[in-house]
């Protein structure tokens, strides 16, 4: 990876580190349905030109279906959930739980998509299921002032994450990434709109609550796409996925920097887990066999 992409990398993971910042300060003012109705809007605004070009019309109509398929699970559906996760979590806490994308996506891949997984990737699935039940030790309750609910909606969205990954990889093979994003995000706002307009608050949001409506839509949807899309294109999507790992650091920071949330050795600890559980099941870990080996576990 040269300087450029790493620089861009660490732009976008900042970037999307501080959507977790962003949900959780203006999430309680909008409500969820609300606020992600703004997030797709503004991103559809910036991204739709994607769209508007000749040479893509038919690619569109082939894959309309599939751009409203992924718009509910990559973008409308998660964000919703993770917006309700930040109404009670901490943003750092949301984020890490995010990040167990990777992890679902390999899952969803093996069951549904017919993808290989090894068995040391259901070594790392395992380690990182213990990470995530180390993050959520001792809050899981679903009783009144628990965090229970938020957590499962925090699980929830990187589930639908692996499921969207699992589609563009499997129907979208051959569209251009930002034609990609355009039609995922501009069919999430379509379908958001009616629920986003019946759920308005009805108290008007505050100043700072639409500054970050217009962050998550502007820079944390529409920017942060256009990196994530060229990093794969100038480096690779295994460089550009490398981005899960680095947007909890930077949530974290975001959150104790501006919002004072505490950062404790229990967050750290489950973090570094979950971590390296994932890592290991999405194979980022330099843990090979042999070629005799492959060659016989496929006799098998």
């Amino acid at each position: 990876m040269i300087l450029s992409d790493l620089i861009r990398l660490i732009a976008l993971s900042m970037i999307w580190g501080g959507s977790f910042l962003f949900m959780r300060i203006a999430a309680p003012e909008f409500g969820p349905f609300a606020l992600v109705m703004l997030r797709t809007a503004g991103g559809a605004l910036v991204l739709a030109p994607f769209l508007f070009a000749r040479r893509h019309r038919e690619t569109i109509k082939r894959h309309a279906f599939d751009f409203l398929i992924l718009g509910l699970t990559a973008s409308a559906i998660p964000w919703c959930l993770l917006a309700y996760a930040t109404l009670s979590l901490e943003a750092g806490f949301t984020s890490l739980l995010n990040a167990t994308t990777p992890m679902f996506t390999a899952i969803i891949g093996a069951v549904w998509f017919a993808s290989r997984i090894r068995s040391l990737q259901v070594v790392g699935l395992i380690i990182a299921f213990a990470g995530v039940g180390l993050l959520s030790q001792d809050r899981l309750s679903f009783k009144e002032g628990g965090d229970g609910w938020a957590i499962l909606a925090g699980l929830a969205a990187p589930i639908l994450y692996g499921v969207a990954c699992n589609i563009t990889s499997s129907r979208l093979k051959g569209v251009p990434a930002p034609v990609v994003s355009a039609g995922n995000t501009l069919c999430a706002a379509i379908v958001l709109l009616p629920v986003g307009l019946w759920h308005w608050p009805d108290k008007a949001p505050s100043f700072t609550a639409w500054m970050c409506a217009a962050a998550l839509a502007f820079l944390c949807t529409a920017v942060a796409f256009l990196l994530f899309f060229k990093i794969i294109k100038s480096c690779s999507p295994m460089a550009a996925s490398s981005v899960t790992f680095l947007i909890p650091v930077s949530a974290i920071f975001w959150g104790w920097l501006v919002l004072g949330e505490p950062v404790s050795v229990h967050l750290l600890t489950g973090m570094m887990v979950t971590f390296a559980g994932t890592a290991l099941a999405i194979q980022l870990l330099p843990f090979k066999r042999s070629e005799k080996q492959e060659a016989s576990s496929g006799d098998d």
